[in-house]
């Protein structure tokens, strides 16, 4: 690994699929020095190797983390993401947050309530009107991609209930 030059645009894919690894000099494990086809850049690679050493070369799990740049919890987490969920379990989850913190269904009800009450009130009116009811800010974009988001699962629930009618029939 050392002296590598980085010419290939390996790291950029990486990357962007979320699988560089951040520590790539922490993996000290033999194999990653002689081995051409392992790339210590790789983490799911890497949580694999870490993995396989274990399980199949009989690595001590400590000895084994140590080696690959990890603790032992999170050998054991990728070992358990390995046997329920295969070799895409070990791509780390995207960041953030995973749905709306906020905008609830019981907030968009609300602003969609208010919509259908005055079609004219724009997204800034309905944003003041959230913070007025629930006593928090919400941006008048976010107002308006619930909005569109809702939208959109109530069209295609509509054209799934039509395709399970038409099929009935």
């Amino acid at each position: 690994m050392a002296g590598r030059v980085e010419r290939d645009g390996k790291p950029r894919a990486l990357a962007a699929s979320r699988t560089l690894n951040p520590r790539p000099q922490a993996v000290t494990d033999p194999a990653f020095e002689t081995e051409s086809f392992l790339d210590a850049r790789d983490l799911v690679q890497v949580k694999y190797e870490m993995v396989r050493k274990v399980e199949q070369d009989g690595m001590p799990v400590a000895r084994a983390a140590s080696a690959f740049g990890f603790s032992r919890q999170s050998y054991y987490t990728a070992a358990s993401a390995l046997r329920t969920g295969g070799l895409a379990a070990l791509v780390p989850a995207k960041p953030g947050p995973k749905g709306a913190r906020k905008l609830t269904a019981q907030v968009v009800d609300h602003i969609l309530d208010l919509r259908r009450a005055d079609p004219r009130l724009a997204a800034k009116d309905l944003a003041t009107a959230v913070r007025q009811r629930f006593g928090f800010s919400v941006h008048p974009r976010s107002v308006q991609r619930a909005l569109s988001r809702r939208e959109r699962a109530d069209q295609a629930a509509a054209e799934h209930a039509t395709r399970e009618s038409s099929k009935s029939r």
